[in-house]
Formats: C-alpha cells, structure tokens, sequence
C-alpha cells in the first residue's frame, strides 16, 4: 500500500496503448505513408486531460515489459499524470493502435492487443484500495470488464468506494474488444448500481437501457442508480441529466481533424468542474467546449486543452453570440 499524503484528485482504472496516428488525412492505412506516436487508451487519455486542469491525476494500468512501456511511464510522467500504479506484464506486448483519419466524423482504429492487452491483466490483489477509496473522483471505463483478471479488479475498486462518492461509468463500448455486445450489456447491468455517474454516447446507452430517446435513456440511468447521467449525441450536441435539472448543449461549429480525443478532453473537463463545485449547466458547457478543442487538433492525448484555453474559447464564443444578437 502506498502511504499518500494527498488523495488524487481523478484516479482512472484500464486501458493504455502506442496510438499510431496517421500523418495523411482521407487516405486508408495501406496508403499511409508516415505516423505520429502517442500514448493512447481512453481512462489514460481522460487522466492527461485531467491533468491539463491542474488536478492530481493517476492511471491504474499495465503495459508490456518492453520499449513502449518505458515509453508510457515517461509519457505520463511527461504530462503531469503519476505513474505510481503503472506496472509490466512479463510476455505481453504493450498494446499498438492504428487509426484511420477521415474528418469530420469516420476514424476507423484497429486495435493489436492479442493474444490479451497487459491492462486487463490488472490484479485485484495488486490494488492499492486506499487510494482507491480516497480519490477524488474515481473512473472505470466499459472495456475493463470484458476480461479477467480486470472485471475482478474493477469490481474490487468500486467495492471500496463509499455510495456517495464521485464514481465513474464511462461506457466506451469497443465492439471488437468484446465477444458480443450482449456480452457488454451484461456487465454494464451488473455495474450501474455501483457508480454514480454514467457517461456514453447514444449507441453505448443503448446497451445500458435499451432505450433509443436520449432524454429517456438518461432517465433510465438515474432509474438504475445513476446521479447523474450524461448522453453524447453527436451532431446534436449532449445531453446531461441529475435527479433535478436537465442540460443539453448543441455541438460547437468547428472544423474536425481528429475526433478520438474529443470524448477523453470532455471526460477530463468534466471532471475539474465537478471538483470545482460548478451546477450542472456550467459543468456541460466547459467539458463540452474542451471536447471541441481538441477534435480541432489532429492530436489527441497530447492535445488536451488548458483550463484557460477553454474558458477563452468560451469567452470567444459569447462574443460571437452577443454580436449575432445585436445585429437582429
């Protein structure tokens, strides 16, 4: 057990990776000529956009014992995330991603993680429960639970936690990660009471309520236990929902270049308003603007905005308006 002098303020739990991004837009990969390495795999990326705020952030994951690891180690180090519950998996590769760039909204990612990812080989007799326990916000994404030892892992995580405390579903369904998607509807099922908040764009929701209505998808969550609900709904912005106020926010007019990160910034931006005491409304507005940021750059974790980005984006973006405004 690690003796920590300060709870963090978002510990993130599974998936890491080598993301290799095209340098070619429009082009599939056997057309590509060059890539860009980066350090990839959603609760890692939503810990660096967590980070980009000013919190204490940590990832709870494994990678191989090769090259790629250190690379990961040093990366997160890099980028202000703690590498204290990082550890190597003998025999196992450090999981590579390919991506395909076909801006505004079609980004293929294949995924290498045979013969099993090292992040789902997380032991739950390995976790450090205290930490746990004391984060401050605690996030689990859905990929977590397709394999064991890691479902046993996640699940002892959120054992740990108190019911009242700020604990994170984000569904981030990858079909080819799962035998089937009934499999992943099954976990999902089994997890709901267990957090507080869900996060998932309309196709993940589905799987947990087999509802196709945004608002009523997030009035399921809040049925099956959630306090808050938060459904994606791309072209049409996204919709948030607790047990008394519903936000929706219409997606902002940008040009998209690379839109794998925008989940991960809005994961990582939600999470500083949360801490920051914000309601609801100004919550959504900050994560949402922040998600738009980064689907702007062709980067993704390297690309997570700063908090003062943001709210000059924001502050940008009122102008615009009032000018609008003015001019009717």
């Amino acid at each position: 057990m690690s003796d920590i002098a300060l709870p963090f303020d978002v510990l993130t739990i599974g998936r890491v990776g080598i993301d290799l991004y095209p340098l070619q837009s429009n082009v599939t990969l056997d057309k590509v000529e060059t890539f860009k390495k980066s350090i990839g795999g959603s609760p890692t990326n939503v810990a660096i956009a967590a980070a980009k705020h000013g919190l204490r952030a940590a990832v709870i994951t494994r990678t191989g014992m090769d090259l790629f690891g250190q690379f990961i180690k040093d990366e997160l180090i890099r980028l202000g995330v703690s590498d204290e519950f990082v550890s190597g998996v003998k025999d196992l590769n450090t999981p590579v991603v390919f991506a395909e760039i076909f801006p505004p909204d079609d980004f293929p990612l294949y995924y290498y993680r045979e013969p099993i990812a090292p992040d789902l080989m997380i032991d739950p007799k390995e976790l450090d429960l205290d930490a746990i326990k004391q984060a401050k916000i605690y996030w689990s994404t859905l990929t977590g639970l397709s394999e064991e030892p890691s479902r046993s892992a996640h699940y002892a995580g959120w054992n740990a936690r108190d019911t009242a405390a700020l604990t994170v579903l984000d569904l981030d369904y990858r079909p080819t990660l799962w035998d089937s998607p009934a499999a992943a509807s099954a976990q999902i099922s089994k997890v709901l009471e267990r957090v507080s908040i869900v996060i998932g764009n309309l196709e993940e929701c589905k799987l947990a309520t087999s509802e196709s209505d945004p608002d009523r998808v997030a009035n399921a969550l809040i049925d099956k236990g959630a306090e808050i609900a938060v459904v994606k709904m791309g072209p049409k912005g996204v919709l948030a929902k607790s047990r008394n106020e519903t936000v929706v926010k219409l997606p902002h007019s940008i040009k998209v270049l690379n839109g794998l990160g925008a989940g991960d910034s809005f994961g990582g931006a939600f999470c500083y308003g949360l801490l920051e005491g914000w309601d609801l409304d100004r919550v959504i507005t900050f994560a949402n603007m922040a998600g738009a940021i980064n689907a702007s750059r062709s980067d993704c974790s390297t690309a997570m905005p700063s908090t003062h980005e943001v709210e000059s984006a924001l502050a940008l973006n009122m102008k615009v308006i009032s000018k609008t405004i003015q001019r009717k």
